[in-house]
Protein backbone atom coordinates (compact mmCIF):
# COMPACT_ATOMS: atom_id res chain seq x y z
CA UNK A 1 0.00 0.00 0.00
CA UNK A 2 2.99 2.56 0.46
CA UNK A 3 4.30 1.85 -2.75
CA UNK A 4 0.77 1.97 -4.07
CA UNK A 5 0.32 5.45 -2.96
CA UNK A 6 3.56 6.63 -4.31
CA UNK A 7 2.52 5.11 -7.37
CA UNK A 8 -0.69 7.64 -6.73
CA UNK A 9 1.24 10.68 -5.77
CA UNK A 10 3.78 10.23 -8.66
CA UNK A 11 -0.02 10.00 -11.23
CA UNK A 12 -1.03 13.16 -9.76
CA UNK A 13 2.06 14.83 -10.42
CA UNK A 14 2.45 13.95 -14.24
CA UNK A 15 -1.37 14.93 -14.20
CA UNK A 16 -0.73 17.89 -12.47
CA UNK A 17 2.03 18.83 -15.07
CA UNK A 18 0.21 17.43 -18.29
CA UNK A 19 -3.54 19.26 -16.91
CA UNK A 20 -1.27 22.96 -17.48
CA UNK A 21 -1.49 22.07 -21.37
CA UNK A 22 -3.67 19.41 -22.25
CA UNK A 23 -7.48 19.42 -20.99
CA UNK A 24 -8.92 17.48 -17.97
CA UNK A 25 -11.36 15.63 -19.94
CA UNK A 26 -8.22 14.45 -22.30
CA UNK A 27 -6.26 13.47 -19.31
CA UNK A 28 -8.95 11.72 -17.83
CA UNK A 29 -9.31 9.65 -21.32
CA UNK A 30 -5.39 8.57 -21.14
CA UNK A 31 -5.63 7.85 -17.65
CA UNK A 32 -8.18 5.41 -18.12
CA UNK A 33 -7.54 3.83 -21.54
CA UNK A 34 -4.11 1.79 -20.49
CA UNK A 35 -6.30 0.39 -17.61
CA UNK A 36 -8.88 -0.90 -20.08
CA UNK A 37 -6.36 -2.42 -22.11
CA UNK A 38 -4.62 -4.31 -19.07
CA UNK A 39 -8.23 -5.42 -17.71
CA UNK A 40 -9.85 -6.22 -21.11
CA UNK A 41 -6.54 -8.58 -21.59
CA UNK A 42 -7.40 -9.98 -18.16
CA UNK A 43 -11.36 -10.75 -19.08
CA UNK A 44 -10.04 -12.50 -22.29
CA UNK A 45 -7.71 -14.90 -20.79
CA UNK A 46 -9.97 -15.85 -17.58
CA UNK A 47 -13.85 -15.04 -18.61
CA UNK A 48 -15.96 -13.30 -15.56
CA UNK A 49 -17.94 -15.12 -13.12
CA UNK A 50 -20.71 -13.61 -12.23
CA UNK A 51 -25.06 -13.45 -11.74
CA UNK A 52 -25.18 -9.87 -12.97
CA UNK A 53 -28.79 -8.34 -12.78
CA UNK A 54 -27.53 -4.53 -12.12
CA UNK A 55 -26.64 -3.45 -14.99
CA UNK A 56 -27.64 0.38 -14.00
CA UNK A 57 -26.19 0.56 -10.56
CA UNK A 58 -22.68 -0.71 -12.37
CA UNK A 59 -23.31 1.95 -15.36
CA UNK A 60 -23.89 4.39 -11.80
CA UNK A 61 -20.83 3.44 -10.23
CA UNK A 62 -18.81 4.08 -13.62
CA UNK A 63 -19.84 7.28 -14.38
CA UNK A 64 -19.60 8.62 -10.57
CA UNK A 65 -16.27 7.55 -10.74
CA UNK A 66 -15.52 9.47 -14.05
CA UNK A 67 -17.20 12.96 -13.11
CA UNK A 68 -14.87 12.80 -9.56
CA UNK A 69 -11.73 11.67 -11.59
CA UNK A 70 -12.62 14.79 -14.25
CA UNK A 71 -12.75 17.23 -11.18
CA UNK A 72 -9.93 15.76 -9.32
CA UNK A 73 -7.85 16.34 -12.16
CA UNK A 74 -9.23 20.06 -13.40
CA UNK A 75 -8.89 21.28 -9.61
CA UNK A 76 -5.10 19.93 -10.04
CA UNK A 77 -3.77 23.17 -12.62
CA UNK A 78 -5.54 25.29 -10.12
CA UNK A 79 -4.48 24.63 -6.26
CA UNK A 80 -1.33 22.98 -4.97
CA UNK A 81 -1.89 19.14 -5.34
CA UNK A 82 -1.35 18.15 -1.79
CA UNK A 83 -4.96 19.94 -1.46
CA UNK A 84 -6.52 17.99 -4.42
CA UNK A 85 -5.38 14.75 -3.25
CA UNK A 86 -7.21 15.68 0.53
CA UNK A 87 -10.18 16.54 -1.18
CA UNK A 88 -10.22 13.56 -2.95
CA UNK A 89 -9.35 11.76 -0.16
CA UNK A 90 -12.46 13.18 2.05
CA UNK A 91 -14.57 9.96 0.08
CA UNK A 92 -14.26 7.70 3.43
CA UNK A 93 -16.47 10.41 5.22
CA UNK A 94 -18.90 10.97 2.50
CA UNK A 95 -19.35 7.00 2.46
CA UNK A 96 -20.05 6.35 5.78
CA UNK A 97 -23.21 9.22 5.43
CA UNK A 98 -24.46 7.47 1.86
CA UNK A 99 -23.80 3.79 3.44
CA UNK A 100 -26.07 5.02 6.22
CA UNK A 101 -28.40 6.74 3.61
CA UNK A 102 -28.61 3.83 1.23
CA UNK A 103 -27.59 1.03 2.77
CA UNK A 104 -29.09 1.01 5.98
CA UNK A 105 -25.65 0.62 7.51
CA UNK A 106 -25.46 1.94 11.09
CA UNK A 107 -23.14 4.75 12.16
CA UNK A 108 -20.37 3.82 14.63
CA UNK A 109 -20.21 6.34 17.22
CA UNK A 110 -16.22 6.88 15.60
CA UNK A 111 -17.65 7.98 12.34
CA UNK A 112 -20.19 10.66 13.87
CA UNK A 113 -17.13 12.24 15.57
CA UNK A 114 -15.01 11.61 12.24
CA UNK A 115 -17.73 13.61 9.99
CA UNK A 116 -17.89 16.59 12.54
CA UNK A 117 -13.60 16.53 12.35
CA UNK A 118 -13.77 15.70 8.40
CA UNK A 119 -16.30 18.86 7.59
CA UNK A 120 -13.96 21.51 10.11
CA UNK A 121 -10.74 20.11 7.76
CA UNK A 122 -12.42 20.50 4.99
CA UNK A 123 -13.32 24.48 6.02
CA UNK A 124 -9.76 24.91 7.03
CA UNK A 125 -8.41 23.92 3.96
CA UNK A 126 -10.67 25.67 1.51
CA UNK A 127 -10.77 28.66 4.06
CA UNK A 128 -13.70 30.39 2.59
CA UNK A 129 -13.26 34.34 1.73
CA UNK A 130 -16.72 36.19 1.86
CA UNK A 131 -18.68 33.07 3.37
CA UNK A 132 -18.33 31.03 0.38
CA UNK A 133 -16.10 28.37 -1.34
CA UNK A 134 -14.52 29.14 -4.86
CA UNK A 135 -15.44 26.75 -7.70
CA UNK A 136 -11.97 24.84 -7.24
CA UNK A 137 -12.93 23.93 -3.66
CA UNK A 138 -16.64 22.70 -4.57
CA UNK A 139 -15.36 20.69 -7.15
CA UNK A 140 -12.38 19.62 -4.81
CA UNK A 141 -15.14 18.56 -2.51
CA UNK A 142 -17.23 17.05 -5.59
CA UNK A 143 -14.57 14.71 -6.51
CA UNK A 144 -14.42 13.33 -2.48
CA UNK A 145 -18.77 12.72 -2.71
CA UNK A 146 -18.27 11.31 -6.04
CA UNK A 147 -15.58 8.77 -5.60
CA UNK A 148 -17.82 8.21 -2.48
CA UNK A 149 -20.72 7.64 -4.42
CA UNK A 150 -18.59 4.78 -6.51
CA UNK A 151 -17.57 3.28 -3.57
CA UNK A 152 -20.61 2.89 -1.60
CA UNK A 153 -22.14 1.07 -4.63
CA UNK A 154 -19.45 -1.64 -5.09
CA UNK A 155 -20.59 -2.01 -1.50
CA UNK A 156 -24.01 -3.49 -3.61
CA UNK A 157 -22.78 -4.54 -6.85
CA UNK A 158 -19.89 -6.86 -5.46
CA UNK A 159 -22.87 -9.15 -4.57
CA UNK A 160 -23.73 -9.63 -8.58
CA UNK A 161 -20.58 -8.83 -10.43
CA UNK A 162 -16.56 -9.84 -11.19
CA UNK A 163 -14.63 -7.59 -9.56
CA UNK A 164 -12.92 -7.35 -12.91
CA UNK A 165 -16.29 -6.03 -14.75
CA UNK A 166 -16.96 -3.61 -12.07
CA UNK A 167 -13.60 -2.16 -12.48
CA UNK A 168 -14.23 -1.96 -16.22
CA UNK A 169 -17.16 0.11 -15.55
CA UNK A 170 -15.27 2.54 -14.18
CA UNK A 171 -12.33 2.64 -16.88
CA UNK A 172 -14.78 1.77 -19.66
CA UNK A 173 -17.01 5.04 -18.73
CA UNK A 174 -13.66 6.73 -18.18
CA UNK A 175 -12.61 5.73 -21.73
CA UNK A 176 -15.52 6.43 -23.54
CA UNK A 177 -17.43 9.81 -21.83
CA UNK A 178 -14.64 11.47 -22.41
CA UNK A 179 -14.19 11.00 -26.21
CA UNK A 180 -18.04 11.94 -26.40
CA UNK A 181 -17.71 15.42 -24.74
CA UNK A 182 -14.45 15.90 -26.20
CA UNK A 183 -15.84 14.92 -29.77
CA UNK A 184 -19.06 17.59 -29.43
CA UNK A 185 -17.33 20.16 -27.68
CA UNK A 186 -16.86 21.99 -31.33
CA UNK A 187 -20.97 22.07 -31.99
CA UNK A 188 -22.17 23.08 -28.68
CA UNK A 189 -21.97 26.48 -26.74
CA UNK A 190 -20.77 25.62 -23.22
CA UNK A 191 -21.64 26.80 -20.20
CA UNK A 192 -19.27 28.49 -17.98
CA UNK A 193 -19.71 26.64 -15.34
CA UNK A 194 -19.50 23.40 -16.85
CA UNK A 195 -16.13 23.93 -18.61
CA UNK A 196 -13.98 22.16 -16.56
CA UNK A 197 -16.47 18.86 -17.96
CA UNK A 198 -16.23 20.05 -22.12
CA UNK A 199 -12.93 20.71 -24.47
CA UNK A 200 -11.45 20.22 -27.57
CA UNK A 201 -8.88 17.24 -28.41
CA UNK A 202 -5.62 18.73 -28.20
CA UNK A 203 -3.02 16.21 -29.95
CA UNK A 204 0.07 15.61 -27.52
CA UNK A 205 3.57 16.61 -28.83
CA UNK A 206 7.02 15.18 -27.66
CA UNK A 207 7.13 15.10 -24.12
CA UNK A 208 3.67 15.68 -23.52
CA UNK A 209 3.22 11.67 -24.62
CA UNK A 210 5.52 10.41 -21.88
CA UNK A 211 3.52 12.52 -19.52
CA UNK A 212 0.12 11.52 -20.20
CA UNK A 213 1.89 8.07 -20.36
CA UNK A 214 2.71 8.39 -17.23
CA UNK A 215 -0.63 8.99 -16.02
CA UNK A 216 -2.00 6.06 -17.21
CA UNK A 217 0.91 3.88 -16.24
CA UNK A 218 1.37 4.95 -12.42
CA UNK A 219 -2.88 5.06 -12.05
CA UNK A 220 -3.06 1.15 -13.25
CA UNK A 221 0.45 0.07 -10.96
CA UNK A 222 -1.47 2.03 -8.21
CA UNK A 223 -4.50 0.41 -8.77
CA UNK A 224 -2.55 -3.16 -8.69
CA UNK A 225 -0.73 -2.98 -5.62
CA UNK A 226 -3.62 -1.79 -3.72
CA UNK A 227 -5.66 -4.37 -4.69
CA UNK A 228 -2.97 -6.80 -3.31
CA UNK A 229 -2.86 -4.98 0.02
CA UNK A 230 -6.28 -4.93 0.35
CA UNK A 231 -5.80 -8.94 -0.30
CA UNK A 232 -3.06 -9.49 1.97
CA UNK A 233 -4.23 -7.78 5.25
CA UNK A 234 -6.78 -6.04 6.99
CA UNK A 235 -8.80 -3.52 5.67
CA UNK A 236 -8.03 -0.71 8.65
CA UNK A 237 -4.40 -1.35 8.23
CA UNK A 238 -4.10 -0.50 4.22
CA UNK A 239 -6.61 1.94 4.66
CA UNK A 240 -4.44 3.82 7.62
CA UNK A 241 -1.37 3.71 4.96
CA UNK A 242 -3.18 4.76 2.09
CA UNK A 243 -3.23 8.08 4.06
CA UNK A 244 0.80 8.43 3.23
CA UNK A 245 -0.62 9.36 -0.53
CA UNK A 246 -1.37 12.61 1.06
CA UNK A 247 2.22 13.34 2.45
CA UNK A 248 3.74 12.22 -0.94
CA UNK A 249 1.69 14.54 -2.87
CA UNK A 250 2.62 17.48 -0.46
CA UNK A 251 6.21 16.55 -1.28
CA UNK A 252 5.99 16.22 -4.92
CA UNK A 253 3.59 19.36 -5.00
CA UNK A 254 6.55 21.60 -3.58
CA UNK A 255 8.95 20.15 -5.53
CA UNK A 256 6.45 21.13 -8.78
CA UNK A 257 6.50 24.71 -7.49
CA UNK A 258 3.44 24.47 -5.44
CA UNK A 259 3.72 27.24 -1.81
CA UNK A 260 4.21 25.10 1.38
CA UNK A 261 1.13 25.03 2.71
CA UNK A 262 0.20 27.34 5.81
CA UNK A 263 -0.60 26.25 9.31
CA UNK A 264 -4.23 26.15 9.01
CA UNK A 265 -4.15 23.96 5.86
CA UNK A 266 -2.09 21.89 7.38
CA UNK A 267 -4.13 21.32 10.00
CA UNK A 268 -7.09 20.90 8.38
CA UNK A 269 -4.96 18.19 6.04
CA UNK A 270 -4.41 16.38 9.61
CA UNK A 271 -8.03 16.06 10.23
CA UNK A 272 -9.36 14.98 7.37
CA UNK A 273 -6.96 12.03 7.84
CA UNK A 274 -8.05 11.55 11.20
CA UNK A 275 -11.18 11.64 10.01
CA UNK A 276 -10.58 9.22 7.42
CA UNK A 277 -8.81 6.26 10.15
CA UNK A 278 -11.61 6.85 12.46
CA UNK A 279 -14.14 5.45 9.77
CA UNK A 280 -11.95 2.79 8.36
CA UNK A 281 -10.66 1.84 11.43
CA UNK A 282 -13.25 -0.10 13.25
CA UNK A 283 -14.55 -1.74 9.73
CA UNK A 284 -10.94 -3.04 8.86
CA UNK A 285 -10.67 -4.28 12.61
CA UNK A 286 -13.83 -6.22 11.74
Amino acid sequence: MLLASLSFAFMGGFAKVVSQVLPPVEVTFFRNIFGVVLVGISIWRVPLKQTGGKFLLLIFRGSMGFVALLAYFYIMAYIPLGEAVTYNKTSPIFVAIFAYIFLKEKLHPSAMIAIVLGFIGIVLIAQPSGGGFDRYDILGIFSGIGAALAYTSIRELRKYYDTRAIVMSFMGVGTVAPLILMLFTPYIDVPKDLDWMFAKFVYPKGIEWAYVSAVGIFATISQLLMTKAYELTKAGIVGTISYTNIVFALIIGVILGDPIPDIWTILGIILVIFSGLLVALPKGNR
